[in-house]
């Protein structure tokens, strides 16, 4: 198959001479915005040319990015465009704002999706969510990079799905790992047969054992590191080793908690600035771990590549593609006066996420606690009310049992 564009298979002193460009470029343009009047004031533009020079910048977490956003309604003075010239305004859960655009690939999907071989000809099934969320317009936006159809399908209504997917002749998935058992199970029992050939997921993790039951069913499964605030992050293509970086971001693995960068190969946090000029964030910290892999992806494309999502930074946790924060777990206790603490523990059931919320209240209606917790964190969640004193006083409010090796 052939590369999405040159910049694939770039040299690494072409990559460096056209981020000498780049980088200043876009510093300037982050320099003159109200996020970061106080943070880049000082900064020699010129200078930043290169990923060592960025090292003395600071970095930008999520939390910073949401205190902005309570004070500068709704993007936090970090966007280049006023909210009314952006196509799309979307809103995570924190509540954390998020622009949108409609120019060719805004989000850079369309790189992920030609590495799995999805192009003209396919129907994509696009499982990500369309309310609020930006996930659904992001692989949208990259299938008709592309030249694929696309099947706006959404979250939910299993059978439905199923049944469309047979009907129009689906042959991509697009959405949570997970979700497409489902979807495939519901075939089965309806005696459905489906095309699907290929699934490019993302917002989860794929466990080895999923992506095996999907081969063995003859499904390629690709995925992809994105998120709302940044796009694409990196990929996966058919070499399945590691994930590229996608080229409009750069890429650090810092010490959690800090701006150090690590040595090469050792797990710490992604840091991430992204090149898209409408919404320049510089090195903004996602709370996700990884690391470096030496050397470049057997497929011919050059640029660094990465382990993948290896875990959390801090404790917030995706479960089936959505973040959960401890502020939305302290949320949950603030609502219930009855209610001393709160433990959210997620672990699999069968090939699925599943979340339980350990609430210690000596006694409660667990229903009333669930309906709380699908408000705040718009996932549904099995409840267990314990005595007085019961959960541990280890400082963990979100413990992810899950395992990813």
């Amino acid at each position: 198959m052939k590369h999405y564009d040159e910049l694939e298979t770039r040299s690494a002193d072409e990559r460096d001479a056209a981020l000498a460009i780049s980088l200043p470029k876009q510093i300037a343009n982050a320099k003159a915005l109200e996020g970061y009047a106080e943070s880049l004031r000082d900064v020699d533009v010129a200078q930043v040319r290169d990923c060592d020079a960025m090292a003395g910048l600071p970095v930008l977490r999520k939390s910073d990015l949401s205190q902005a956003q309570s004070e500068r309604r709704p993007l936090g003075g970090y966007a280049a465009r006023a909210p009314a010239d952006f196509a799309h305004i979307f809103q995570s859960p924190g509540p954390i704002y998020e622009p949108g655009g409609v120019a060719r690939d805004w989000w850079r999907l369309g790189r992920f999706l030609h590495a799995s071989g999805v192009g003209r000809g396919d129907i994509v099934q696009n499982c990500f969510g369309y309310h609020l969320t930006p996930a659904g317009m992001m692989f949208e936006s990259g299938a008709r990079a592309v030249g694929a159809a696309v099947l706006p399908a959404g979250t939910g209504q299993t059978e439905l799905q199923a049944r469309a997917a047979h009907d129009v002749g689906t042959t991509v998935y697009a959405g949570t790992p997970d979700y497409l058992k489902v979807i495939l199970d519901k075939a089965d029992e309806l005696g459905l047969e489906l095309s699907v050939t290929r699934a490019t997921v993302s917002g989860g993790a794929l466990f080895p054992s999923l992506r095996e039951a999907y081969a063995a069913r003859g499904v390629a499964c690709r995925q992809c590191y994105a998120t709302a605030d940044l796009g694409l992050i990196a990929y996966e293509s058919d070499a399945m080793e590691g994930m590229i970086v996608d080229e409009g971001v750069i890429v650090e693995i810092v010490t959690p908690g800090t701006e150090d960068l690590v040595p090469e190969g050792e797990v710490g946090e992604v840091v991430v600035t992204t090149l898209n000029p409408d919404y320049p964030l510089i090195r903004f910290a996602t709370g996700d771990l990884s690391a470096v892999m030496p050397g470049a992806s057997p497929c011919g494309r050059t640029n660094m590549r990465i382990k993948g999502w290896m875990g959390r930074a801090d404790q917030t946790t995706k479960v089936k593609g959505m973040f959960v924060r401890p502020e939305q777990v302290a949320e949950f206790v603030r609502r219930h006066e009855e209610v001393k603490r709160a433990r959210v523990v997620v672990d699999r059931e069968g090939e699925a996420d599943r979340m339980t919320v350990r609430v210690e209240a000596g006694a409660g209606e667990s229903a009333r606690y669930a309906e709380t917790i699908l408000d705040i964190t718009k996932l549904r969640a099995y409840v267990e009310v314990v005595p007085l004193g019961a959960l541990p006083r280890d400082g963990k409010i979100i413990e992810d049992l899950r395992t990813y090796d």
